[in-house]
C-alpha cells in the first residue's frame, strides 16, 4: 500500500516536497516511480529512482528542478520539486513496481503498486 502527501498550492518559482510511504518488508527491492496527471491530460512519468543501485531516471520537463530521493529504513520516497511552473500542476501518483530496465521504468505498465495521489497546484 503507497499512500502519498505532501501536495499544495504554492506559487511559482515556490517549491514543495512530496512523500510517499509504502507497507511491507520489501520496500527496498521496488524501483519507486512519481506519475503527474492534468485534467484532460493522460498520465506521464516525472521520475523514478531504483530499488537497488539507487539509479535516478527524470523527465526533461522536471530535470534540474525536481529530486527523487528514497529512504529505504523509513520505507519512504521523497519528490522535492524546486522552481515550480503553472505547467506544473496536476495529481502526482507515487508507484512501485519490479523487473523493469532503463528503457520502461518510464511506463506506468512497469508498476504494479500505485497511491492515491496527491493534488499540487502551481499559482502564476
Amino acid at each position: 500500500q503507497l499512500q502519498a502527501s505532501g501536495g499544495g498550492l504554492v506559487q511559482a518559482g515556490g517549491s514543495l516536497r512530496l512523500s510517499c510511504a509504502a507497507s511491507g518488508r520489501t520496500f527496498s527491492r521496488y524501483d519507486m516511480g512519481w506519475f503527474r496527471q492534468a485534467p484532460g491530460k493522460e498520465r506521464e512519468f516525472v521520475a523514478a529512482v531504483r530499488g537497488s543501485a539507487g539509479s535516478t531516471f527524470y523527465a526533461n520537463s522536471v530535470k534540474g528542478r525536481f529530486t527523487i530521493s528514497r529512504d529505504n529504513a523509513k520505507n519512504t520516497v521523497y519528490l522535492q520539486m524546486n522552481s515550480l511552473k503553472p505547467e506544473d500542476t496536476a495529481f502526482y501518483y507515487c508507484a512501485a513496481g519490479l523487473g523493469s530496465i532503463a528503457t520502461t521504468i518510464r511506463l506506468p505498465s512497469s508498476y504494479d503498486y500505485w497511491g492515491q495521489g496527491t493534488q499540487v497546484t502551481v499559482s502564476s
